[in-house]
């Protein structure tokens, strides 16, 4: 008998090497993405596990486990679980409730109830994963970044520390209390401490629906302020915003450039409400009108003339933007009225948390986001 041996073929060389072909490793990407979706689908089996559980306990327990325990599993599935996950663990707890329902003889309002809030919240949390899923983030990191977004638009608009006999403060209210605003403060304090430029913008729509817009802007502006020259920053800001082509994506804007040796200020303004100056000497608030230009946004090579004036020992001066003076089926200019009559008080009674103060006797309430700096001088 002939015995013959099968040989193996070698295994192929790469052209030019010599050397075996080896497999190439998966991107970073397709393996990440890979081990996130076998995350997602450990959560999901154990929560459909755990919804097949408790109603084994129904059928053993039937007086003493309530349907409303699903209503945590559906919370924790929200919270954790992709639309896709989510709603295949909903299916089967669905699934389990209906043959849950068999066994019920002579319907409850309170087991009704229970079904219809079941209901109530597998809806919502269905909403919170399909928006959880368009900004690209799973389980808690969403809410976790909407917060260090807000955070960092508010520390922009932190006044800095100004040299002796110099005070600056920033108050801003979003509307209906919301902690989101389109309305933003951002400053500038150059390296010696001698000039000092804010820039308080209202970008159209408001609340949540505007800070997106708000963080790009205010990033935007703030690599502006002290890098270009004054008299450029609101046309450097309009070019920014138009390049953007948001469909709603105008926007107000004044802009303060105060030396803080001699209170000498120059005041840009496109379309925004104009400031208030008091003036010690003659103990009264002025409105600081000027030429300004249209609002950003909208049109391109637009130029914005400034106005100059001076800050005396004793001088205040106040940016604001619509919310506080304008309120639905009211004039303007009763707006601008009680505006100057609280800044009266503020004289009598101190300028300090004047711009807190102005901001919560404003017009518009809280149906509107509003902002305010105040700056004043010993």
């Amino acid at each position: 008998m002939t015995l013959r041996i099968a040989r193996t073929a070698p295994p192929q060389a790469d052209q030019g090497q010599g050397r075996p072909a080896m497999r190439r490793a998966k991107p970073w990407p397709s393996r990440l993405k890979g081990r996130l979706h076998a995350r997602q689908a450990v959560r999901a089996v154990g929560l459909i596990v755990a919804g097949w559980v408790l109603l084994g306990f129904m059928f053993v327990w039937p007086l003493n486990v309530s349907w409303s325990l699903y209503g945590p599993l559906v919370v924790l599935a929200g919270i954790f679980l992709t639309p896709w996950w989510f709603g295949l663990v909903c299916f089967s707890y669905v699934v389990c409730l209906a043959l849950s329902a068999s066994m019920v003889r002579g319907w409850s309002i309170l087991q009704a109830g229970t079904l219809v809030a079941l209901a109530l919240t597998m809806t919502l949390m269905a909403i919170r994963t399909r928006s959880r899923e368009r900004l690209g983030v799973q389980g808690n990191s969403g809410d976790d970044m909407l917060v260090d977004l807000r955070d960092r638009l508010l520390a922009l608009g932190v006044m800095p520390s100004l040299p002796a006999g110099w005070h600056a403060e920033s108050a801003i209210r979003s509307a209906f209390g919301e902690k989101f605003s389109g309305d933003l403060a951002v400053t500038s304090l150059s390296p010696d401490g001698r000039h000092l430029e804010v820039a308080l913008v209202d970008l159209s729509g408001k609340g949540r629906t505007a800070s997106t817009r708000s963080l790009v802007c205010s990033g935007a502006i703030g690599g502006l302020l002290g890098q270009v020259e004054p008299e450029r920053l609101l046309s450097a800001a309009n070019h920014y915003l138009v390049r953007q082509e948001w469909p709603e994506g105008f926007a107000t804007a004044v802009h303060l450039a105060l030396d803080l040796r001699t209170g000498d200020f120059t005041l840009g303004n496109a379309g925004h409400p104009a400031p208030i100056q008091f003036s010690a000497g003659s103990g009264l608030w002025s409105v600081l009108e000027s030429a300004g230009g249209p609002v950003l946004g909208i049109l391109p090579e637009i130029e914005f003339p400034r106005s100059t004036g001076r800050l005396g020992r004793g001088d205040a001066i106040v940016l604001y933007t619509d919310g506080v003076i304008e309120a639905r089926g009211h004039d303007l200019s009763r707006g601008l009225d009680r505006l100057l009559g609280n800044a009266e008080r503020l004289i009598t009674t101190g300028l300090a948390d004047g711009a807190r103060r102005l901001c919560a006797d404003a017009r518009a309430g809280d149906s509107d986001d509003r902002a305010v700096v105040v700056i004043w001088r010993d």
